[in-house]
């Protein structure tokens, strides 16, 4: 074998025995390799589940405040309603116990008419006193009578229970009230009964 030959052999065999000595060191880092993929995925899938549960908790708390809302809102209209029908409530029970006392008023009336010709002063003085007694009650719970005497008829006041004459006034309107209406604000609590002169 030449020197030349012994040489390149030689060459060879250095670049085998250097290629060996490099093969591990590459077998070592690709080993090192896959170990740091799967940290970085750990960590990658440690943090996605804590901002999964940071959006979970965002959606639950919008949720239930949503939720927290509805019920106030139903709250409020509740009460809102509840209030509407008290005060509709009490003011149908203040109107019962108005028409309820009319028949009182009128007796009243009737009887200071009676009076009138009695000769004992302190009983005229007293059915007096209680019907006045009595109207200014029916004047602080704003009940008015329906007294449209000359008037045009409505029979949303009244109810024409005669009918009277030409010479009784112009045609279409109330001649004479048989009997008072009253009316709370603007409801009727009692019509009143009229004579009508027919049109």
């Amino acid at each position: 074998m030449s020197k030349e030959n012994k040489e390149k052999k030689n060459i060879r065999e250095e670049d085998a025995a250097a290629q060996a000595e490099a093969e591990p060191e590459t077998e070592e880092i690709r080993e090192d390799a896959p170990a740091a993929a799967p940290e970085a995925e750990a960590n990658e899938q440690e943090s996605n589940p804590l901002e999964k549960q940071l959006e979970e908790a965002g959606a639950k708390a919008a949720e239930y405040l949503a939720m927290a809302q509805r019920v106030q809102a139903d709250f409020e209209n509740y009460r809102k309603r509840n209030e509407s029908v008290r005060a509709d409530a009490f003011a149908e029970g203040r109107r019962d116990v108005s028409a309820a006392m009319l028949p009182v008023l009128d007796n009243l009336e009737r009887a200071v008419d009676a009076a009138a010709g009695c000769e004992d002063e302190a009983l005229r003085n007293g059915i007096g006193l209680v019907l006045r007694q009595m109207t200014e009650v029916y004047q602080k719970l704003d009940v008015s009578a329906i007294d449209r005497k000359g008037e045009k008829f409505d029979p949303n006041l009244e109810n024409a229970v005669l009918q009277g004459t030409e010479e009784d006034g112009e045609p279409g309107t109330v001649c004479q009230v048989l009997q008072k209406g009253y009316r709370m604000g603007d409801k009727v609590l009692r019509h009143a009964m009229v004579k009508v002169v027919p049109e």
